[in-house]
């Protein structure tokens, strides 16, 4: 499908990758991986003709072709969105305006003129290749895409320009996939996605048609599409044909046997340049000094890039709290007549790390604000004793000051106790040298959210509120943020769409949706397996034994009619064997009841432990205890099940 061969590309002299030789098959999914400015965005580009290479060669295959999507920077205006998504489709919308003026001219032609089978014969194979390129479903095609990234039907007649620059993007995603390159080429296409449309993209990308490379800092998403990793370093490209999990094993091993290769390389070459230097000017020796020389001449010297640098970092000890950290009580919060939280009551406490989650728009942000101190229209909101709190809003890198620099920036809002550690802060967060004199107006995304997250270590607080702060973070800063956050030992409520991300912190997942709030106390798995249950309500058995009856109201079943001797003696055999039965099957109801009852004992217990601060501290016991509440689960199902087979 596509080759590289030879590919290098240079900037201001110095090397983004060189010799690069690598190919895709059709059908495969890989992820392009690598150090922010390791050149993936580049590569990408170049591969989609938007760039050009300082030297090698770019081979599609016959007729094949690539599509580009960038991280940002698409706005679209001056038609509606599902025009502006038709309009992708032009291929298609070309042959539908042929075939249609190819009809009408059948339509007036004689069928004895001379042209009429030439263009019967046209207008046949036109037709099989609008067909067969998806021109009789695009429509349908079209409102599948748009609502798999989140687009209601409502918002189809909207004109483009109304969209954020988050939507835009997703727009411009639509088009993309609808499209269907070969080649399909996406830089971070899950930055301005939920969780729905990110889990909605990923079963599209696994069943799509043609090759994909794509740029994602959330491996869940890589470890769900993707089963190549391309790593850009070292100048190069290295693959890896597995999931980005075990890419993570299999590249530590890489670089471990690539220094001990450097190692003993060097050794050999301290060696071999020993023996030249004391030898060179003996006569008896010389020709062996040759020989070294050119041995070491032809040595291709194994080069290892810098160690990448990492933040480290820990929040500063929480001050202790009460156990109730904050309570919403019936709380109402709306804008204008739309009620985003409708007498909602959420209670969070101390010690609990809190994934609140739900679709784009449900009201995660403002609940959030809420927790912060924000308005609300009815109910109450109840701060616990102690309580110090740090609010990372979701726009937190946007509200930094423009003008100032890294360091002032941070001066600005620190005590005076912190002054002298404002340097060590920055460094921290991979400011140094002349990195903390940058204006933030100049910073990168990444950067910027780097900065406010370093603002948080200034003071100690005990109530961590974080809307979105993994937006515009590598995987590796992503990783530290998590350690970081798994360290604190205060209480912790956020808001994040990497899943992996969620999964690895959340103690409880707090769905927010159609203004109410449900709780699941669990991790984000956990929660995925409740959502993906199917609830089962238990109906009252009477205290009799029998069965309800299956009338209602004040109405009698009508009188049999009289049956002779033999007939009334089989039925009442048949009657005694129904009872027989029917006993039966009461007992075992009876059992299946009493087990399920157990069973829903001991989880509601297992979860107050899990609920219990500190529990998940321990990875062995938050490990046992996530096993046996799906094992518990799975039980307590299949005695539904079984329950259901007797009732019905």
């Amino acid at each position: 499908m596509l080759q590289l061969i030879n590919l290098s590309k240079n900037f201001a002299g110095k090397p983004l990758f060189t010799n690069i030789s690598w190919h895709l098959k059709k059908g495969e999914r890989v992820a392009l991986v690598g150090e922010n400015g390791a050149g993936k965005s580049t590569l990408m580009k170049i591969i989609a003709g938007l760039t050009e290479s300082s030297s090698g060669e770019i081979q599609f295959a016959r007729g094949a072709k690539a599509s580009y999507l960038p991280q940002d920077g698409i706005v679209t205006t001056g038609q509606s969105l599902f025009h502006e998504a038709r309009a992708a489709l032009s291929e298609l919308l070309a042959m539908e305006e042929e075939l249609h003026r190819i009809g009408l001219e059948l339509e007036q032609l004689p069928h004895d003129s001379p042209e009429h089978d030439q263009i019967l014969t046209r207008y046949g194979e036109l037709q099989e290749q609008f067909r067969h390129g998806g021109g009789y479903t695009m429509e349908a095609e079209i409102g599948t895409v748009l609502k798999g990234l989140g687009f209601a039907q409502s918002d189809w007649h909207r004109d483009c320009g109304e969209f954020s620059g988050g939507w835009q993007m997703r727009i411009a995603l639509a088009c993309l996939l609808l499209q269907k390159p070969d080649v399909l080429l996406l830089d971070e296409p899950t930055n301005h996605l939920d969780i729905e449309a990110r889990n909605w993209l990923e079963e599209y990308l696994c069943a799509y048609p043609g090759s994909v490379i794509l740029v994602s800092h959330d491996r869940f998403f890589m470890d769900s599409v993707c089963s190549r990793i391309a790593e850009v370093w070292n100048h190069t490209i290295a693959d890896y044909h597995c999931r980005y999990s075990t890419y993570l094993n299999q590249r530590e091993e890489r670089v471990t046997a690539l220094r001990n290769a450097k190692r003993i390389q060097d050794e050999e070459i301290e060696k071999t340049e020993d023996f030249i230097r004391r030898f060179r000017y003996q006569a008896n020796k010389a020709s062996q000094v040759q020989s070294r020389v050119k041995q070491l001449e032809k040595v291709e010297r194994i080069v290892l890039p810098p160690e990448r640098k990492k933040i480290r970092f820990q929040f500063p000890d929480a001050p202790k709290s009460g156990k109730s950290v904050v309570e919403l009580k019936g709380l109402t919060r709306s804008f204008g007549d739309n009620v985003v939280l409708n007498r909602i009551d959420l209670n969070i406490e101390k010690g609990e790390r809190v994934a609140l989650v739900g679709h784009n728009g449900a009201g995660k942000s403002t609940l959030m604000a809420v927790l912060a101190g924000g308005e609300f229209q009815g109910g109450e909101r109840v701060v616990g004793h102690n309580v110090s709190m740090d609010y990372f809003a979701q726009d937190q890198a946007n509200v930094l000051e423009q003008s100032r620099s890294a360091y002032d920036e941070l001066y600005s809002d620190a005590p005076y106790d912190m002054v002298p550690k404002l340097r060590d802060i920055l460094g921290a967060f991979l400011f140094s040298g002349d990195d903390i004199h940058k204006p933030v107006s100049v910073l990168s995304g990444g950067e910027r959210n780097r900065l406010a997250l370093a603002k948080m270590l200034l003071r100690p607080s005990n109530l961590l509120l974080m809307d979105e702060p993994t937006n515009h973070l590598d995987l590796n800063s992503k990783e530290v943020l998590l350690d970081a956050l798994k360290g604190f030992d205060g209480t912790v409520v956020f808001v994040s769409h990497d899943r992996y991300f969620v999964n690895s912190l959340a103690m409880r997942v707090v769905e927010v949706d159609s203004g109410g709030v449900e709780n699941y106390f669990g991790d984000y798995e956990y929660y995925l397996a409740k959502k993906a249950g199917t609830p089962v309500s238990v109906v009252a058995i009477p205290a009799s034994g029998t069965a309800a009856p299956a009338f209602s109201g004040d109405a009698s079943p009508a009188p049999l009619p009289p049956l002779n001797k033999d007939l009334r003696l089989k039925d009442r055999e048949e009657e005694k064997r129904r009872k027989r039965e029917d006993q039966s099957r009461q007992k075992r109801m009876g059992e299946i009841e009493g087990l399920i009852a157990g069973v829903e004992k001991e989880l509601e217990r297992l979860e107050v432990e899990m609920n219990a601060p500190g529990y998940f501290d321990d990875p062995e016991r938050g490990l046992a205890g996530g096993e046996r509440h799906a094992s518990l689960n799975i039980r307590l199902e299949g005695l539904y099940g079984e329950w259901e087979e007797l009732t019905g």
